[in-house]
């Protein structure tokens, strides 16, 4: 999180647009954070988007246009169902250039969702890091702050910090020692 992958998203497809190549642009519908219609970067860029519940109706809207676009926006995959990566391939198998921002890692450090099979499908990869929120040295890791303990919860700032290596493994043994007290 806070590594700027919205915003890198949303630059290409402005730079896409610019070149008179047409963009759809697409959302998980449980991103809800800001409304339903707008993808939004934490620098408040933002760019109208379809919210959809999966990756088969993400398809068929794909199919469905007026106009087939050129460029396919996917912001937040790791939101979507296993399937998407078979839809991004068929899109890619079709002649469209599929761009997708998401988070490889979960807040316990372990890969997130289909990601792991998405970049290993992925023709290019951009791994942006945020800055340590203790170090200021470049962060890999998003840490919760606040919140449950389900795979799935969305937040920004008031739930997440970005961390680098050695603060977060500095928490993550707290956390632990923490919750094997209570128990």
């Amino acid at each position: 999180m806070f590594s700027g992958k919205t915003e890198e998203l949303l630059r290409r497809l402005r730079r896409a647009s610019l070149a008179k190549q047409t963009v759809m642009l697409f959302k998980p519908v449980r991103d809800d954070r800001h409304g339903t219609t707008d993808v939004v970067s934490h620098d408040a860029r933002r760019q109208n988007a379809l919210a959809l519940e999966n990756s088969s109706a993400l398809e068929a809207q794909v199919y469905s246009a007026e106009i087939r676009p050129d460029v396919i926006g996917i912001d937040e995959v790791q939101f979507f169902d296993d399937q998407v990566v078979d839809v991004c391939n068929r899109l890619a198998d079709d002649g469209m250039r599929v761009i997708v921002a998401g988070l490889d890692l979960d807040y316990l450090g372990r890969p997130f969702g289909i990601m792991p099979l998405l970049l290993a499908h992925a023709e290019y990869v951009t791994k942006l890091n945020a800055i340590c929120s203790r170090t200021g040295r470049p962060a890999h890791f998003s840490h919760r702050i606040e919140g449950g303990t389900d795979d799935v919860q969305i937040g920004g700032a008031e739930s997440y910090e970005a961390l680098s290596r050695e603060p977060y493994n500095a928490v993550i043994v707290r956390d632990h020692h923490r919750k094997t007290a209570v128990e």
